[in-house]
């Protein structure tokens, strides 16, 4: 056998039950042959190349199962406002740009009013000043909130007359016009005029996250975005250029399409499948749009915005399974997460049929009484764990001692129910660019602390993970998700080849705060090296150790 690789004297974390601890992997092409002691797999594999890892910490390659992975690209190009701390701040920073050479639109992302002094929410009259020629878009750090100047307002057609529509918000003044604010559904009256990026710029955009993505030691993801973004990882998988393993999450506004096309959950290469349907059934808690069965803590009757009813729900989740897609919903609020768990109740039997694994995004903030549902129901738990530590201040203004139930990550897992975690960049992190970095979500899932306070109590710290449980929710739990586990997620023989080699033992820390200062050394892909640091692709020792 020619052409392989063996990577010897490691200390390789398999995942596999049957052979947790190993020192060497032989893989070629894009899988492992051969998984066992440096010495036998050197031996039994003479005519392959040798690569000594020196005794460096090899795991299976994380996967990132919820991200925006084109608008964590694009928004590196826009204004970045994820760091900003007041709305002054943030109108220099708009003036800035438009001041610039620049012509159209000004976007830009990461605006977060709860951290502002002013305590409120922004208005058209705060950019009108500062970009009268130019229209304004601005995109919350969640999501679920587009700021725009006045100038955006007439380029969309929207006046005091436009109603709201099913699922959105458009906030108003006294006198019922626009204030600039579009929440949840509302959003797509603005998104609809504002010229897309051509295919060129997604590709180019698209290749440079993903060199990025494989620093951290991404060797997959499960991307939440539209048809732009599919299409271009397709064009990209045809020149082989995709290095990243894509799960595609549809949007439920293609899902008529997709079933008229018969797209299937599953379908695709072990590069680039479809995963399901995103639906969306609430909105955040940071907008104060989740749904809830209580209202929002000082806020009587406000029990934020369905984006579906139950019914809604219901009928919904049933198109998507006649269909043979599997779904992944958003849900925040605890009404949201008892619709959709009643939604995907009333379809329980036909997903079965069809073989269909479903799972709930976020799933933020659950009613004791609905947590065993998740596991009766074969529901998987697909969360972020730096979201936790981020919104645990608004959590507590907000939902009080529901809090208790809030990013429930051990009462989850303890239940029965499978983790994948990712981390929704660029939306809901402090900083989109170190936010698709693994390590900080781990430290968040062993700890409930946020990285500038390793002195305090973590918050709520029964719901703390063991390491060893918040890495399987990056790699075992986020290939079971997109129902790869057969040969993803572990390092096992017939597995693929994906990777991360280590600078550190991440389980022999002397404190949870080393986690964040582990640096990946190389991720392998496929059996490809896709990022390697300079003291590693050195590494390229022959023969036998």
């Amino acid at each position: 056998m020619k052409g392989g690789t063996v990577f010897y004297n490691a200390v390789v974390y398999t995942y596999d039950r049957t052979r947790p601890r190993a020192e060497a992997l032989a893989v070629m092409g894009e899988e492992i042959v051969a998984v066992g002691d440096s010495a036998d797999l050197c031996e039994a594999y003479p005519s392959f190349h040798h690569v000594d890892l020196e005794g460096r910490v090899v795991l299976p390659g994380f996967v990132d199962s919820h991200v925006h992975l084109l608008d964590f690209a694009l928004g590196q190009r826009g204004i970045d406002l994820s760091t900003t701390r007041s709305l002054e701040e943030v109108r220099a920073r708009v003036a800035e740009s438009a001041r610039g050479k620049g012509e159209g639109w000004i976007l830009g992302q990461g605006w977060d009013p709860n951290l502002w002094p002013e305590r409120r929410l922004p208005t058209r009259s705060d950019l009108d000043a500062l970009s009268p020629d130019r229209p304004v878009a601005l995109r919350s750090k969640d999501g679920h909130l587009l700021w725009v100047n006045s100038l955006a307002l007439r380029e969309a057609g929207v006046s005091r007359v436009t109603p709201d529509p099913p699922g959105g918000a458009i906030l108003r003044d006294p006198a019922g016009e626009p204030l600039g604010i579009f929440q949840e559904k509302a959003q797509e009256l603005i998104w609809k005029v504002v010229p897309p990026p051509r295919p060129e710029e997604i590709e180019e955009a698209l290749r440079s996250a993903m060199a990025i993505a494989h620093r951290f030691g991404l060797v997959g993801i499960h991307d939440m975005e539209g048809p732009e973004v599919f299409r271009a990882l397709q064009r990209l998988e045809r020149e082989g250029a995709l290095t990243l393993r894509v799960t595609m999450m549809l949007p439920e506004r293609i899902l008529g399409e997709a079933a008229a096309v018969g797209l299937t959950t599953g379908f695709g290469s072990p590069w680039l499948r479809v995963g399901g349907v995103k639906i969306f059934a609430d909105g955040t808690l940071g907008a104060q749009t989740a749904s809830m069965l209580e209202p929002f803590e000082g806020q009587p009757g406000n029990y934020g915005i369905p984006v579906h009813d139950r019914e809604e729900l219901i009928a919904l989740i049933q198109d998507a399974v006649r269909a043979g897609l599997s779904v992944a919903v958003h849900a925040i609020g605890d009404r949201a997460n008892r619709w959709v768990l009643d939604a995907l109740e009333a379809n329980l039997e036909a997903s079965r049929r069809q073989g269909l694994r479903h799972r709930i995004e976020h799933v933020q903030l659950l009613h004791p009484a609905d947590l065993p549902r998740l596991s009766c129901l074969g529901v998987v738990a697909s969360m972020q764990p730096i979201h936790a530590t981020y919104d645990r201040d608004l959590a507590e203004q907000y939902w009080g001692e529901r809090s208790r139930y809030a990013y429930a990550w051990r009462s989850i897992l303890d239940s029965g129910v499978v983790l994948a975690f990712g981390s929704d960049t660029p939306y809901g992190v402090p900083d989109p660019l170190a936010g698709l970095n693994p390590f900080r979500g781990l430290y968040a899932a062993v700890t409930r602390k946020r990285e500038d306070e390793p002195a305090s109590l973590g918050w709520h710290p029964e719901e703390c993970l063991p390491l060893e449980e918040a890495i399987r929710a990056y790699t075992v739990g986020a290939a079971y998700a997109s129902g790869e586990e057969a040969y993803r997620g572990r390092l096992s023989e017939g597995y693929l080849a994906d990777f991360v080699v280590l600078d550190q033992d991440p389980f022999q820390l002397s404190a949870p705060e080393e986690l964040l200062t582990i640096k990946v050394e190389a991720t392998v892909v496929g059996g490809a090296i896709r990022f390697a640091t300079p003291g590693l692709s050195s590494l390229s020792a022959q023969g036998n150790p």
